[in-house]
């Protein structure tokens, strides 16, 4: 009989790092279910634009009935620095697809936050066990990767490194039934299973109008009619982000080997012309 971990206590904050999709998304999701949320970014400007976007898809999920509607939202603040983390309830790092990047951050925030916090890693790609080896105390160290949007995907992918200990991952278990997501826990490797499927297949979709085969609407269009696929890859791309799926096809590559996973020049192009997706306003599509 398994024992079920304790709630998740919301008497402190839940410290987010980094003001990007994914920090904006993740901050929503626990606002929506009245946690409170110290979002962190090193630049003031980024975490002003944050919270427009917050409030904006805050009213979004809410139309879209994707937050419990008898809950008030979580009280935000915002700021530069990482010392709130030494209160944190828990803390996500959701920062650019970078491992010196990630590690870095993790060591800065594991020296300040009290024993017995998780440490959780939002990472697409880079194994936890690597980034284990910056942190104070590994064992506190446990990846998720949400998907975009967080708060309209009910499904986290949860990453066991092989230094993660059991009582980080029954807290992170009661923070995402806070969150009503359903977690699927997997072992740690390049890409876990999510981006280690997806992303080269959005990789070969790219390949295919590169080559000239058909449009990524034509693309989009037979992988949604013909395969199921809700939005079909390219369109799925905008979402990610495109530079974010690059960062992470490089980091699958790098470290499996795999050819398949090299981003091909339409993707590199796309991302050297500041074409990102949905949140640079084109990608493959125009959305202004």
């Amino acid at each position: 009989m398994t024992t079920a971990p304790p709630p998740y206590d919301p008497a402190n904050p839940l410290v987010v790092l980094g003001a990007g999709v994914m920090g904006v998304g993740i901050t929503t999701l626990a606002l929506g279910h009245g946690l409170p949320v110290h979002l962190v970014d090193v630049d003031p400007e980024r975490l002003t634009r944050a919270r427009d976007r917050i409030a904006e898809e805050l009213r979004l999920a809410h139309l879209l009935g994707a937050l419990p509607p008898d809950t008030a939202p979580g009280e935000l603040t915002t700021g530069t620095g990482t010392d709130p983390a030494a209160g944190a309830a828990a803390v996500i790092e959701a920062i650019t697809e970078n491992a010196e990047l990630k590690a870095k951050v993790l060591a800065e925030v594991s020296a300040l936050v009290r024993p017995g916090t998780p440490l959780i890693t939002n990472t697409s790609s880079i194994p936890v066990d690597e980034l284990a080896g910056a942190v104070e105390r590994p064992a506190e160290l446990v990846g998720t990767h949400f998907m975009n949007p967080p708060y309209l995907i009910r499904t986290a992918e949860v990453i066991r490194g092989r230094r993660t200990g059991d009582p980080v991952m029954a807290s992170v278990a009661s923070l995402l039934a806070a969150l009503r997501r359903e977690a699927v826990v997997v072992r740690d490797a390049p890409g876990f299973v999510t981006s280690r499927i997806l992303h080269p297949m959005i990789n070969d979709a790219a390949r295919v109008v590169e080559q000239g085969t058909a449009t990524a609407e034509a693309v989009d269009t037979l992988m949604q009619g013909c395969l199921g696929h809700p939005t079909g890859p390219l369109r799925t791309a905008d979402l990610i982000g495109l530079d974010n799926l690059v960062d992470s096809l490089w980091v699958l590559h790098e470290r499996t080997g795999d050819e398949g996973c090299r981003p091909c020049e339409l993707l590199l192009r796309l991302v050297r012309e500041g074409r990102h997706g949905r949140k640079s306003g084109s990608g493959f599509y125009d959305y202004h």
